[in-house]
C-alpha cells in the first residue's frame, strides 16, 4: 500500500511540475510564439497578393519570339549601368513572363540583389526593385519574412522566433500529457463556464494542432542561429548534408554539400563577381539543357573566382519537387558536374521537403491553406489560454497561495529531481536559448518560492 502510494504521489509531482513549466511558457513565451505564428500565416498568404501587386514587373505582353539571353542582359545593363555586376540570371519560365537579372549592390543587405525585369520578346524594362533569397521574393514578402524571423531587428531578433520554436514543441506535447492525465474517465457533465469553455477549446486546438505544432518547431529550429547551427553540425558529421554540385574546376571527386536555408544565408553585399559576357549565358544554358536539366524554373549563376565553374539550378519547389542542379565550365560550357534530387540521401529530401512546406510552396494553395489554418488556430488557442489564466488568476492578497515551480520539483523523489536535471542540462545545450530562458524561469520562480516561504515566517 506504500508502494502505491509513493507512486501516486511521484506521479502527482511530475504532473505539478509540468504544469508549472506548461503555464510558464505558454505565460511568458506566448507572445513570442503568437508573433510567429501570426507573422508566418501572413508569409505563406501573401503570394497571389504579392503576384498581384507586382503583376507589371513579373509579366509581360508577349509580342513575338523571346529574343536570347544575352540581348535581354544587354538591355538590364543598358538601364542599370554597364559596370554593375550580375549576381544571378533567372530566365523567363513561361511565355508572358519577365526575365529577373539580378545585380550586386553594395547598399542591400545580405541574400538581396537588385533585379531588374526585363520583357524577353520587347527588352523593355518592366520592373526594378529589390528580391531576397534563393526563393527570389519580393518587398512585400520580404518585408514580413524579417517580421517573422527577427523582428527587423537582425540577429538579435532572431532569439525571439528562436524561443519561440525552442519551447512550442515542449508546450504542445506537455498540454497533451496534461490531458491524458486529468480528463475524467466517465464523460460527467460539466457545468459551462467562461472557464470551461475557453479550457475546452484550448484543449481542442491543441489536440488537433499537435502533429502541425511539432513540425512548425522541428523545422522553425533548422533555421534558427544556435540551435540551427548545432543540428547543422549534426548532420555533417552523420552525413545528412544537402548535396551540391562541384564547382572546382580542377579533377576531384564527389559532390559539395550545400545548406537547404540558402535563402536565408548572407549574400555577401558588394562581393566582386568575375566579368562574364553577356553571350555566355546562353552557352550555359545550352549547356545546362544538354546534361538534363529540364524544369522551366532555373537560375544560373555566373562563378565567383576564375577556378570555379558556373552553376544552373532547378528552382521549382513545389511537387513534383525540381531541383537539380549542374556546373558548366565557362571555359569550354560543358557539364563538369550534376546533381539530382532523385539521388538525394533521404534526409536531405525530407529536408528539403520540410523547409518547403514550412515557406508553403510544396504544394501550392493546399499547403498555404493548410498552413493558414495551423497558424490561425495556435494563434486562437494561445489567445484561450491567457483567456484561462485570467479568468481564474487569484485576487491579489499575501494570504494567497504561491505554487511555483521550484516546490514542484523540491516534491520529486531524488532519483527524478538528477534525471530532470540532466535531461534540462541536455536540452540547455543543444537547445541554447531554451536553456538560457529556462535558468530565466528558475530565477523568477526561486524569487517568488523564496517570497512566500519569508512570509510565511513573518506571518503571526
Amino acid at each position: 500500500m506504500s508502494s502505491q502510494h509513493s507512486q501516486l504521489a511521484c506521479r502527482g509531482a511530475l504532473l505539478t511540475l509540468l504544469r508549472r513549466l506548461h503555464f510558464y511558457i505558454g505565460l511568458f513565451v506566448g507572445p513570442f510564439i503568437f508573433v510567429a505564428a501570426l507573422t508566418g500565416t501572413l508569409y505563406v498568404l501573401t503570394p497571389q497578393i504579392e503576384n498581384a501587386l507586382y503583376h507589371e514587373a513579373l509579366h509581360a505582353e508577349a509580342y513575338g519570339p523571346q529574343k536570347s539571353l544575352a540581348q535581354q542582359i544587354a538591355a538590364a545593363r543598358k538601364y542599370i549601368g554597364e559596370d554593375a555586376s550580375i549576381y544571378a540570371v533567372r530566365p523567363a519560365p513561361r511565355p508572358g513572363d519577365t526575365t529577373r537579372v539580378q545585380f550586386v549592390d553594395p547598399a542591400l543587405g545580405a541574400s538581396e540583389s537588385r533585379a531588374i525585369f526585363i520583357s524577353p520578346s520587347t527588352l523593355a524594362v518592366k520592373g526594378d526593385m529589390t528580391v531576397y533569397g534563393t526563393s527570389g521574393v519580393l518587398p512585400l514578402r520580404t518585408w514580413i519574412d524579417q517580421f517573422h524571423r527577427g523582428l527587423l531587428l537582425g540577429d538579435t531578433g532572431r532569439l525571439y522566433s528562436e524561443l519561440a520554436a525552442s519551447w512550442l514543441w515542449v508546450a504542445a506535447l506537455g498540454g497533451v500529457v496534461l490531458w491524458l492525465t486529468s480528463r475524467p474517465k466517465r464523460k460527467l457533465k460539466v457545468r459551462r463556464t467562461p472557464q470551461t469553455t475557453a479550457r475546452h477549446w484550448h484543449i481542442t486546438l491543441g489536440a488537433f494542432l499537435l502533429l502541425g505544432l511539432m513540425f512548425f518547431s522541428a523545422t522553425g529550429l533548422t533555421w534558427s542561429q544556435w540551435a540551427g547551427g548545432n543540428i547543422d553540425k549534426l548532420r555533417s558529421e552523420l552525413g545528412w548534408m544537402t548535396p551540391q554540385v562541384n564547382t572546382t574546376l580542377t579533377p576531384q571527386t564527389g559532390h559539395q554539400h550545400h545548406d537547404p536555408h540558402a535563402e536565408h544565408h548572407a549574400m555577401m553585399a558588394g562581393m566582386v563577381m568575375p566579368a562574364a559576357a553577356d553571350e555566355s549565358w546562353d552557352r550555359a544554358l545550352h549547356a545546362a539543357r544538354a546534361a538534363g536539366i529540364e524544369s522551366d524554373k532555373l537560375e544560373i549563376r555566373p562563378s565567383l573566382a576564375a577556378d570555379k565553374a558556373w552553376t544552373v539550378t532547378e528552382i521549382d519547389r513545389a511537387w513534383p519537387t525540381h531541383v537539380d542542379a549542374v556546373a558548366v565550365d565557362p571555359t569550354n560550357f560543358t557539364a563538369i558536374d550534376r546533381v539530382r534530387f532523385a539521388d538525394f540521401p533521404l534526409i536531405a529530401k525530407l529536408t528539403r521537403w520540410g523547409v518547403d512546406a514550412h515557406m508553403g510552396v510544396l504544394f501550392g494553395l493546399p499547403n498555404q491553406l493548410l498552413l493558414a489554418a495551423f497558424g490561425f488556430g495556435l494563434c486562437a488557442m494561445i489567445v484561450l489560454g491567457y483567456r484561462m489564466w485570467w479568468l481564474r488568476r487569484p485576487a491579489v492578497s499575501a494570504n494567497n497561495p504561491v505554487h511555483t515551480l521550484s516546490e514542484a520539483w523540491f516534491a520529486l523523489p531524488q532519483a527524478l529531481r538528477a534525471g530532470s536535471l540532466f535531461i534540462a542540462a541536455l536540452l540547455g545545450y543543444c537547445l541554447p536559448v531554451m536553456g538560457v530562458s529556462l535558468l530565466l524561469f528558475v530565477a523568477v520562480d526561486s524569487a517568488r518560492w523564496w517570497l512566500r516561504v519569508f512570509r510565511k515566517q513573518v506571518s503571526p
